[in-house]
């Protein structure tokens, strides 16, 4: 069946479009020369490119640079197409797009001039009044910077801090009970459940912080310095007045970037961000892993916990069942790692005045917060909320554990402490039995010094 289409023309001539289109000649142009991925800019960077769109419509109306009429008509296309899922199915740009994103800042140009027009009853024009004192070259530097803090805010850091308060609350329940500890995967001197979810709490918070340090960053905004930095067409109090607006529309502190030609020739402060998204993924995938471990078996595994059983493991082995959601945050975590890859790359790219891989920056980025803060919920809740200690296997594993003896090293010294594992481990019997047997220490000291759970303390013997 044929498609209906109208003819549309731009500074390049004419061509046809979809009839039913919002979009005009520009965006057309990007979808027949960039049928590559058929992945449209992330719907996050789409609603912060309307917010943009918008807060430069307040900001030119204030300053008397756009008609009220043309100005309140933008406002009300802007606030109309972030809240219909019909019109944000609008923007189908893909990603792999010019590397200044102005396909896409056509995109929402030419929708958003469209619906104007239709309510200001007269021409609302994609570049002359939609885009006015604007370029791509700034607008989709601040629109990366504004979704990705927006995204951070609103997604991220409270995901984390919900892990982080799971993960307290765990400890609160499970906390004294006491485990065999493990180097190199190897048997080690015993700790508390305490101590390991409060090392992995300590993880999370300390990730949290410095992703809040890396988003403070994003709040710095090229906006107002048009096409190379300089402010050329806009009015001078374009850009402080923006960046006052947003603030007050989003409730964070957006600011006008120090420097505009070190914002819009970099993208520092995303590649910033992005390597904190990665220290936070790295942090996940130890969480992630211990989980498994602790997890494995449950006969010929070290079975300190059982994990919650959510699904069947096997399509041929009946009753295994396999840690799911440990597994799919070590997965989440190799893609943000390989974002940051991405980013850092486009991040190179900044080519005199103009950093030229912005959508795949901005696409990527995004992806990544989505990803941990999704993740770090479900870790939260289907996890780390509900393992259960297995108390008679951590009891066994201790008994058996020749590493004890390290507590008398200061006694009997290292190497017959050494030769009392050796003989312990070879023979297959509680290191209390040899140590009787070895050194003029009494049962009741044996039994005090080699104490699992006052040996977690710490100090001297």
């Amino acid at each position: 069946m044929t498609q209906e289409t109208r003819v549309v023309s731009d500074s390049m001539g004419e061509l046809e479009v979809p009839a039913d289109a919002l979009y005009g000649a520009q965006t057309q142009r990007a979808i027949n020369n960039f049928p590559i991925s058929g992945q449209g800019m992330p719907r996050g960077f789409i609603e912060a490119l309307l917010l943009v769109k918008e807060t430069a419509a307040r900001t030119n109306e204030a300053l008397e640079c756009l008609d009220g009429d043309v100005a309140q008509a933008i406002i009300a296309a802007c606030e109309e197409t972030a809240a219909r899922e019909d019109l944000l199915a609008q923007f189908p740009v893909d990603v792999f797009q010019t590397g200044s994103g102005t396909s896409s800042n056509m995109n929402a140009n030419e929708v958003i001039g469209t619906l104007a027009s239709a309510r200001a009853g007269q021409e609302v024009n994609p570049n002359d009044h939609v885009n006015f004192g604007q370029s791509s070259n700034d607008v989709i530097p601040t629109t990366i910077h504004v979704s990705a803090a927006l995204a951070v805010q609103q997604q991220l850091l409270p995901a984390l801090e919900h892990l982080a308060d799971a993960i307290d609350a765990k400890s609160q329940e499970v906390g004294q009970h006491v485990k065999t500890g493990r180097t190199h995967l190897m048997d080690a001197m015993p700790v508390t459940f305490a101590q390991i979810l409060g090392g992995w709490a300590s993880q999370i918070k300390q990730c949290t912080a410095r992703i809040v340090q890396a988003q403070d960053g994003m709040l710095g905004l090229t906006q107002g310095g048009t096409a190379v930095g300089t402010g050329i067409n806009t009015h001078p109090e374009f850009a402080v007045n923006f960046a006052a607006n947003l603030a007050q529309k989003t409730g964070l502190n957006f600011r006008c970037a120090d420097n505009f030609f070190a914002a819009m020739g970099s993208q520092d402060a995303a590649v910033a961000l992005s390597g904190q998204l990665k220290t936070t993924a790295v942090a996940l995938t130890k969480i992630a892993n211990d989980l498994r471990w602790m997890n494995s078996g449950p006969l010929a595994g070290l079975g300190d916990i059982t994990l919650e059983a959510l699904q069947p493991g096997s399509s041929i082995m009946p009753g295994k069942v396999n840690p799911v959601i440990p597994e799919a945050t070590c997965m989440v975590a190799a893609q943000v790692i390989g974002n940051d890859t991405t980013i850092t790359v486009a991040g190179q790219a900044g080519n005199f005045e103009l950093n030229v891989m912005l959508p795949v920056i901005a696409s990527n980025l995004l992806q990544s917060i989505e990803l941990l803060a999704n993740v770090s919920t479900q870790l939260a809740d289907r996890a780390i909320a509900t393992f259960a200690v297995n108390v008679d296997n951590l009891a066994r594993s201790l008994d058996r554990n020749p590493i004890l003896v390290t507590a008398l090293n200061t006694i009997i010294g290292y190497n017959k402490a050494a030769a009392i594992a050796k003989q312990a481990y070879a023979e297959q019997r509680p290191i209390i039995e040899v140590a009787l047997e070895a050194t003029d220490l009494t049962e009741e000291r044996l039994r005090e010094l080699l104490d699992p759970a006052k040996l977690t303390e710490g100090g001297l013997t």
